[in-house]
């Protein structure tokens, strides 16, 4: 069967300004290239990592939000998909390896730490931190995205659209900043844990990937009527899924590796303290 709608060069080519999505990421990246001068001013270099994730993430989410991706999303579920994929793995992968929190607070002013301390002993803040909570948000949310007719329904309503959109960045940046964020947790895991919620997604990705490629007719027929666009999205979304959770699982474990070290050498050095206290030597 051949897909009729929006080909690669029309994606490509078809920018458009979605005015919200734009001021969203500008004032975003202002105050975080805000944090990063104030911290100069001061003597201090943030780390160059965490400026290229920053980059990364106001990229991906330019193209997700301007592009030809975002004007033809609601034509073909492919592109759709690759929108989705955007916005709720690549934009929030990037913001909590770019640590904005941190730069909060090594950056920001008196009130703008204080503010951020308060936001993180807030009940609210231990509520949408718990584990299970970001864990069935992020997983638990592309089922019913994709399952029930939220789907039609966010291809023809602009503001089920914009609330789909919100969803994945936030889930997805809910989910991963207990995982491999460096900024503070209201409950932080230990790595063991962060390892387990991470392999314990991937049947959300399988499910749903076999859920549309076994499917005999459209999920969303007047939306995206095309049975052979489907399955592509589906293959889309069960392969990057799959790299996607390999990603993090290894950026937790090379965390846990590292944090092993540091806490190794930490021990040595108590330990020969303690050496050096017995037997009457300075240490």
């Amino acid at each position: 069967m051949v897909v009729e709608g929006p080909g690669f060069g029309d994606v490509v080519t078809g920018w458009q300004l979605d005015p919200a999505a734009l001021l969203t990421t500008v004032v975003a990246t202002a105050a975080y290239g805000r944090g990063v001068l104030a911290l100069r001013h001061r003597g201090h270099r943030w780390p160059s990592q965490r400026l290229a994730a920053a980059a990364i993430a106001v990229a991906a989410m330019v193209v997700a939000t301007q592009s030809g991706i975002a004007r033809y999303d609601t034509e073909r579920l492919t592109i759709h998909m690759v929108q989705h994929l955007l916005l709720g793995m690549v934009v929030p992968f990037a913001v909590v390896c770019a640590a904005p929190m941190t730069l909060a607070l090594q950056g920001g002013r008196p009130g703008t730490r204080r503010l951020v301390r308060r936001a993180l002993r807030h009940p609210l803040a231990r509520l949408v931190s718990n584990p299970v909570v970001t864990w069935l948000a992020f997983g638990g949310g592309i089922v019913v995205i994709y399952l029930t007719p939220v789907l039609e329904l966010s291809a023809r309503n602009t503001f089920v659209h914009l609330a789909v959109h919100a969803h994945v960045v936030t889930s997805g940046c809910l989910f991963l900043s207990g995982l491999v964020g460096a900024d503070p947790s209201p409950r932080p895991l230990a790595h063991g844990a962060r390892l387990l919620s991470v392999l314990t997604a991937v049947p959300f990705h399988a499910f749903l990937g076999l859920a549309l490629l076994s499917a005999t007719t459209p999920l969303a027929p007047e939306a995206y009527p095309s049975l052979a666009d489907q399955r592509t999205a589906a293959g889309l979304l069960w392969g990057m899924g799959e790299l996607f959770t390999l990603a993090v699982a290894a950026v937790v474990v090379r965390q846990w590796y590292v944090a092993d070290q540091r806490a190794a050498v930490r021990a040595d050095r108590r330990a020969d303290a303690s050496l050096a206290a017995r037997s009457g030597r300075p240490s």
